[in-house]
């Protein structure tokens, strides 16, 4: 099919939940290059929004893949699994949590934290079932996750909103005052993705850690977009010299397969068998998927080359910005960088798209998302700053800027 036949389709058929999309359709992938129809080249410098960390076809992925779907893709949790066993076995090992539990997605891993927040509180006797997460959040897109969301832009079209999630600004002394006898939980993201790549500092988190020891509420951190090496770490939590009660995972750990994680400490896995699960969560082939997904990072060193790549991009970025006035920002961790520009970029992220960058945009529409495989190479880097730099230029003589 052509792309202007997919168009067609998906505007008769698709629930258009994702508006005027840029009109590419790929057919396959190798490293940081994804081809359409045409064999045209793109360079993916956003890696499905932070999904396919080792990049598009990596063999050995490809290879583990296509065994165990000759093999068996799918049993339930009627039984037990395998590569689901091991995986929870690694997962504790390579972090400082005790249990694991498996899912789709992201938004099912954080509802599995608020889920397991009320629980362990419930156990204990007590009514405490308010999460407190920060304004300029995103947490997911279902009911109770996107009540978990501090953007009241993905909350008005749904309300009114599940009962128990405050949304309070990112500081201590409101946080503070947001706390009372029902107060179960905090619930952050390091680095605020979709906000705008946004990070919190060290001080901060330490602090929010503090005052949640201080008051016996569990601390959740969202790692569904900086988890998996995304950031210079396979955790972003192992940064701030602190170890919370809960993170979530999902997006790179299983490279394009569906799979979400909640890790959590032993003395908070209070779930007893029926009070939560999932049809799909676990099964097969995605944990062979995210096992392998890790195997290759240890493997091939990939959280040194996040570091030294993630260095090189957002310094050539800084530079850039030296060149333009209306590039306000370039901040990030690890290869996720935000570019803050003075204007709305949606249309700069479509056009350096049809020139051959893939990038997204993100924080209320002024900031594009630099996030690419974490394989990225110089040669990698230099094509794509000279494609950015080029239709950034072209862009700003037309007095778009």
């Amino acid at each position: 099919m052509n792309i202007d036949e997919i168009i067609s389709y998906d505007s008769q058929y698709y629930v258009n939940v994702f508006g005027s999309r840029i009109p590419l359709a790929f057919e396959r992938g190798e490293g940081c290059i994804l081809y359409d129809s045409q064999n045209k080249e793109y360079l993916d410098f956003i890696s499905g929004i932070s999904v396919c960390n080792l990049g598009h076809s990596h063999p050995k992925f490809v290879a583990a893949l296509k065994a165990q779907i000759e093999r068996l893709i799918h049993t339930s949790s009627l039984f037990y699994i395998e590569p689901q066993a091991l995986l929870a076995k690694k997962l504790a090992e390579v972090s400082k949590f005790d249990k694991v539990f498996f899912c789709n997605s992201g938004a099912e891993a954080n509802e599995a934290a608020i889920k397991l927040v009320r629980n362990y509180f419930y156990k204990k006797g007590l009514s405490k079932y308010k999460i407190i997460t920060l304004e300029n959040s995103f947490h997911g897109r279902t009911l109770a996750t996107t009540a978990a969301t501090g953007q009241k832009k993905y909350q008005k079209p749904f309300e009114p909103m599940p009962e128990g999630f405050i949304n309070v600004e990112a500081d201590i002394e409101k946080i503070k005052s947001a706390i009372d006898d029902k107060t179960a939980a905090v619930m952050i993201e390091l680095v605020q993705a979709e906000g705008g790549i946004k990070i919190l500092s060290k001080e901060f988190v330490q602090k929010l850690y503090s005052l949640c020891k201080e008051h016996g509420l569990l601390f959740v951190i969202d790692e569904v977009q900086t988890g998996i090496g995304r950031c210079g770490s396979l955790f972003c939590f192992e940064q701030y010299d602190i170890t919370p009660d809960i993170i979530t995972l999902a997006k790179g750990l299983g490279n394009g397969v569906p799979i979400g994680a909640m890790l959590c400490k032993k003395e908070v896995a209070t779930f007893e068998p029926g009070e939560h699960g999932s049809t799909f969560g676990g099964n097969l082939l995605a944990t062979r998927a995210a096992l392998e997904v890790l195997r290759i990072i240890e493997e091939e060193n990939i959280i040194e080359n996040v570091n030294v790549m993630g260095n090189y991009l957002r310094q050539k970025l800084l530079e850039l910005k030296e060149q333009f006035d209306f590039m306000v920002d370039v901040r990030g961790l690890g290869l996720l960088i935000g570019v803050e520009f003075s204007f709305p970029v949606k249309e700069l992220v479509k056009e350096l798209a049809l020139a051959g960058l893939l990038t997204s945009s993100c924080g209320g529409g002024n900031v594009i998302r630099f996030a690419p495989p974490l394989i990225v190479q110089k040669t990698h880097i230099d094509k794509a700053l000279e494609i950015f730099k080029d239709v950034v230029k072209r862009y700003a003589d037309m007095g778009r800027a």
